[in-house]
């Protein structure tokens, strides 16, 4: 028996290697225990769900036996260690062979199974992946994950991507300094490539509207890709459309823009639709082709093999006490605005919005915009993560958690970021046209009409000196800080905490 999990939907899965059809069975089971861990966007249960039946049905054209078990099926236990039980003894395998998961939750729950099911089990490594969990381990004893950027340069040169002659492409290894472009008026992003739902995801649809019709976000329309095919065009089609403008404005954000020049592929990456090494094969392919420029295609497989790689490696690593830590000790709720998206300030109302529209929005929206909100306002760690997870179609465990302890609260100490990912109103304006359509003042620190990021944002240096004034890279801004009076001070203060106590 091979089980199949709803994130590992990839044919060269190692839990499917060497499978042979006719001896061998698949299963695969949609259960409660996954679909209401946390409230999910209907957009994501209806991804994931859509795109396991798709896989599954993939799997029976073949000719390989397939033990499928839908959400609404009468008999469905709804845990995955109840539906494993069953077709345990529906098939009485002589052996279950598993690939690892992505979240520790299912990972501790999978080591036992041998022992409770008093079944021979075998728990084959992810190798999807560039770096496997033991490999990153072994580079953390060695003292070379301490930042991303040493880690991402020691996967250039294991996998070779933009080098040349052991040297990196053009000079240097990160061209993110050329990535920061606001986006010049007058400059229409591409029209967005997206997917008409067929006869099986349109069932899934009435399902989904149907059991969690209470949950955040809108369910249609629906125009995410369910099957490797049409993962396979969305990849094309960003190669082809964004990736060009991809680098210049990846940290842009514009009202009524939801999706701009970026990839939406994470959702594909991280169900298994696509692989990491097809995707940088692929964007690296239309430089040397002359077709996208370097800092764009430098700027985005360094999200994959140096990012993605490297919140993964952290994530398993740190865990399972790294869902704990609250370094700066936040603790107020989450705000019921990241619920409604009627918070009164134009930014985050727009991000909360396209978040409800689409289960997405892209990096810079979730760092600068929510994340830093969050941060400066001190929601608790544990209360944002949740919040990520449920909301955004390609959240899982592995890479929601560390970015967001690490990148948007700074939770875990500096063991991701060495600075907290903090800014005022300012940053917002110069990156997005939000401001102009919001009733606050964006250049005003105080004041009944204020933008509420600055008194937040100078309040945050001020409650966490101590902690942050000897950062190299925080220096120049608390000689900043130095040069206010405490009348100053007090003020700004008395501002972010009156706004903080309406909250």
């Amino acid at each position: 028996m091979r089980l199949v999990l709803g994130d590992q939907l990839s044919r060269g899965l190692s839990a499917l290697a060497g499978l042979e059809p006719g001896r061998d069975v698949v299963v695969m089971f949609e259960v409660g225990e996954e679909t209401g861990y946390v409230p999910h966007h209907p957009q994501k249960i209806a991804l994931v769900l859509s795109a396991m039946r798709h896989f599954a049905s993939e799997l029976a054209a073949e000719g390989i036996a397939v033990d499928y078990v839908r959400l609404d099926d009468p008999a469905n236990r709804h845990s995955l260690g109840a539906e494993l039980a069953r077709a345990l003894a529906r098939h009485r395998p002589a052996r279950l062979v598993m690939t690892e998961p992505g979240e520790w939750r299912v990972w501790e729950a999978m080591r036992r199974w041998g022992a409770d099911f008093g079944l021979e089990t075998e728990i084959r490594p992810d190798d999807r992946f560039f770096c496997s969990r033991e490999d990153f381990a072994a580079l953390r004893r060695a003292g070379r994950t301490g930042r991303m950027e040493y880690f991402y340069r020691e996967m250039r040169k294991r996998t070779g991507y933009l080098m040349a002659q052991g040297a990196p492409v053009g000079g240097q290894w990160n061209l993110d300094r050329e990535n920061r472009k606001a986006l010049p008026k007058g400059l229409a992003p591409p029209p967005r490539r997206r997917f008409e739902p067929d006869a099986l995801t349109r069932e899934v649809l009435d399902l989904v509207g149907a059991r969690f019709a209470g949950n955040f976000g809108a369910l249609e329309p629906f125009g995410w890709a369910v099957d490797r095919a049409g993962a396979r065009a969305a990849l094309a089609h960003f190669l082809a459309d964004c990736l060009p403008g991809f680098g210049d404005y990846q940290d842009a954000m514009k009202s009524g823009e939801d999706f701009l020049f970026h990839a939406l592929l994470s959702p594909y990456l991280n169900l298994g639709l696509l692989t990491p090494a097809e995707v940088c094969d692929a964007a690296e392919a239309e430089y040397h082709a002359g077709r996208a420029p370097l800092n764009a295609v430098e700027g985005f497989i360094r999200q994959i093999l140096g990012w993605r790689e490297f919140v993964r490696g952290i994530y398993w690593t740190e865990m399972p006490g790294y869902a704990e830590t609250n370094a700066l000790g936040a603790t107020r709720p989450l705000p019921g605005f990241f619920w409604t998206g009627r918070s009164g300030m134009a930014c985050l109302d727009a991000v909360i919005g396209a978040t409800a529209r689409h289960g997405y929005a892209h990096h810079i929206q979730r760092l600068m915009v929510t994340g830093n909100f969050a941060l400066l306002a001190g929601i608790a760690p544990a209360e944002i993560a949740r919040w990520y997870l449920a909301v955004y179609v390609d959240a899982f465990e592995w890479v929601e958690l560390p970015n967001v302890q690490g990148m948007i609260t700074h939770a875990d100490g500096g063991r991701l970021g060495s600075k907290p990912y903090a800014a005022s109103g300012a940053y917002i304006n110069r990156m997005s046209d939000y401001c102009r359509g919001c009733r606050h003042d964006v250049g005003a620190r105080l004041g009944p009409g204020a933008c509420p990021f600055n008194a937040l944002y100078w309040n945050f240096l001020i409650t966490h000196e101590a902690r942050f004034r000897a950062n190299p890279r925080m220096a120049p801004i608390y000689r900043g800080l130095g040069r206010f009076s405490a009348e100053e001070r007090a003020a700004i203060t008395a501002q972010a905490e009156g706004f903080l106590a309406g909250l």
